[in-house]
């Protein structure tokens, strides 16, 4: 059975969150955002290790409150990066050559569930890249910042919102990190950089629930959906 090792990148500033705790810490339902993404995987038989990866500045903080949990679930802390993508390949060092693939996942992203594992871990194996992702449904408009004002209504054709776990032979994401500071343009995902080098990652198709939390209204949507979930 192929192994993974699962990394879930929780080190940034949750700007757009606001408030004074940061979204991966929030308890959701009496539990923390993190830990409920984390549980998703560290049962599983094919996954080999498991790494949350903080800001310096919240390690010291986040082992003090969770470091019990951590050792529990046979989680690693890693210090993260000023980007997200120095995040991952922070973690992405401490992975041994004797895993198979690399599952990069959201810490924020806690409504992911275990078929939606098994599909992109099946499709990784099969073809050496996958990710989760949804088709978009909603008409897309181009619009200039400053005004608000439409300058473009997008066809939406072919157009996919991507979500996580993104999921890559280990071997391809450790080519793709070592090429990284020579990347035209800002990294917004993994899949960027095995694109970037040559190889298909192929897209599977998941659901709409399994949404990044980014906004209070998108926590309260959480909330909702697992509770639906506890009474079905």
């Amino acid at each position: 059975m192929p192994s993974f090792a699962v990394i879930l990148p929780a080190a940034g500033q949750s700007s757009r969150y606001g408030g004074t705790e940061k979204k991966p810490f929030l308890q959701l339902n009496g539990t923390p955002i993190w830990q409920r993404s984390v549980e998703l995987f560290c049962h599983r038989p094919d996954v080999a290790k498991v790494s949350i990866v903080v800001s310096p500045v919240d390690r010291e903080r986040f082992e003090a409150r969770f470091g019990a949990i951590c050792k529990t679930l046979a989680v690693e802390v890693v210090s993260g990066g000023a980007e997200r993508f120095e995040s991952v390949a922070n973690a992405l060092a401490t992975i041994p050559d004797t895993v198979d693939f690399v599952a990069v996942h959201d810490a924020v992203r806690p409504l992911l569930t275990q078929r939606g594992i098994d599909d992109v871990f099946a499709m990784a194996v099969q073809n050496g890249a996958a990710m989760l992702g949804a088709p978009v449904v909603d008409t897309i408009k181009r619009v200039e910042s400053a005004w608000n004002r439409i300058v473009e209504t997008v066809p939406r054709a072919d157009l996919w919102a991507a979500q996580t776990p993104q999921v890559f032979r280990r071997d391809w994401l450790v080519e793709a990190y070592a090429w990284r500071h020579v990347f035209d343009g800002p990294i917004t995902d993994d899949a960027q950089l095995i694109e970037a080098q040559g190889h298909a990652v192929v897209m599977v198709p998941s659901t709409p629930t399994n949404f990044k939390i980014t906004t209070p209204w998108d926590f309260e949507l959480a909330e909702l959906i697992l509770r639906a979930r506890i009474t079905l």
